[in-house]
């Protein structure tokens, strides 16, 4: 690929940077969230597992 058919990347506005960043945060807080919420149902799993064995 020539170098003149790479378009160039144009630097963002304060207002499109400022709105990208919101979104990526967003994103980035939404995959915390479903993290989290994996962490507890593991958790949740392992407790009942642990019961169950030993009542057992």
């Amino acid at each position: 690929m020539r170098f003149d058919e790479i378009a160039p990347i144009k630097p963002l506005s304060p207002e499109q940077a400022r709105l990208k960043s919101m979104k990526d945060r967003v994103k980035r807080d939404q995959e915390a969230v479903n993290a989290e919420r994996a962490r507890q149902k593991i958790k949740s799993g392992q407790q009942q597992l642990a019961k169950a064995n030993n009542i057992s």
